[in-house]
């Protein structure tokens, strides 16, 4: 297969490729595809849902190096002096942003609180009023998008600065991206809008009422975007000679922290970064819909790829594997 082949090949599909809208590729520091579906356009942006939490942990990871957060092992509530914590609630003291970052932080909840949070002023205060519980912090992995809604008001309570303006400032402009703006609106109509409307958007970030960024899901990249992010991964931290994140805080971002279980394909999980094989230096930062940021150190190559909603699609990493790298 070529790459005009594989354009056809998407342009046609009525599977899990359907929904593509942006594949961007970088080997060796230069552009090795760039192509799109569906009338979008390179610098389209698009929500690329989860990989949002991706972003969140190079985040935390640059307040780290810059000695805001002075480690993942600082307790979250150093960070909210001003919260009142329920009375008898006691493991909420014990939570640290390593919690946050590999997902094993503990939630007085059942299935996640969707419409109380996003219906509520402050999401990320709503969130906290979640954390914690009887059981103690068990180590166990539990998916929670709303979670890393914290790390956010983690970011903006050490730093002083709104999450966007902290990325903008010390992400995207270093690396050439264009600044992320506010989406604004956050109505129940709105939210549903943005996750299901398959047109283009601008380089936005949703957030809530209080211009908090929404951390575990919203952001708008474009695929050329993600997979420079991925040069920066690939790179250890430096871009364009100009070192945006320390080495040390990466590999520890990478390295294996959690095995998990059948429900998630039996990956392996950093900081809010997956490593799908065991034996091999391939990395992701994953979202629904098909969105990913895909790594792959031993080949030199990061790819950036953007889909419009389409819910239940885990076979990116293979597709990329299977079909992208082999016409680069």
């Amino acid at each position: 297969m070529n790459k005009e082949q594989l354009h056809n090949f998407i342009l046609q599909s009525t599977g899990n490729e359907s929904n593509i809208c942006q594949v961007y590729a970088i080997k060796n520091g230069k552009t090795a595809f760039d192509d799109c579906w569906h009338g979008f356009k390179t610098e389209d942006a698009m929500n690329v849902n989860s990989v949002t939490k991706g972003i969140m942990a190079l985040l935390a990871g640059i307040a780290m190096d810059m000695g805001y957060i002075k480690n993942v092992d600082q307790k979250v509530m150093d960070f909210f002096p001003d919260y009142t914590v329920k009375r008898g609630e006691k493991t909420i003291y014990e939570v640290t942003v390593r919690h946050l970052l590999t997902m094993t932080a503990p939630y007085k909840y059942k299935s996640e609180p969707w419409t109380k949070v996003c219906t509520s002023n402050d999401w990320t205060l709503t969130v906290l009023d979640f954390l914690g519980g009887r059981k103690g912090i068990t180590g166990e992995f539990k998916y929670a998008t709303l979670g890393i809604q914290i790390l956010a008001g983690v970011i903006e309570r050490s730093t002083g600065e709104k999450c966007i303006d902290f990325a903008n400032k010390y992400l995207f402009t270093p690396l050439g991206l264009s600044e992320r703006i506010l989406h604004g609106d956050s109505s129940k109509e709105d939210q549903f809008d943005f996750f299901m409307n398959k047109n283009p958007r601008k380089p936005e970030w949703y957030s809530d009422p209080q211009q908090a960024v929404t951390a575990g899901w919203g952001l708008c990249m474009s695929a050329k975007e993600m997979a420079v992010i991925g040069e920066l991964v690939l790179n250890g931290g430096m871009y364009d000679g100009r070192r945006i994140i320390s080495e040390e805080y990466l590999s520890d971002m990478l390295k294996v922290h959690l095995k998990l279980d059948e429900r998630m394909g039996f990956m392996n999980y950093g900081y809010l970064w997956y490593k799908p094989f065991d034996d091999r230096d391939v990395f992701a930062a994953i979202g629904d819909s098909g969105n990913i940021i895909y790594v792959n150190k031993e080949k030199n190559i990061s790819v950036g790829m953007t889909g419009t909603f389409k819910p239940r699609i885990f076979d990116r990493v293979q597709f990329i594997e299977g079909k992208v790298l082999p016409v680069i």
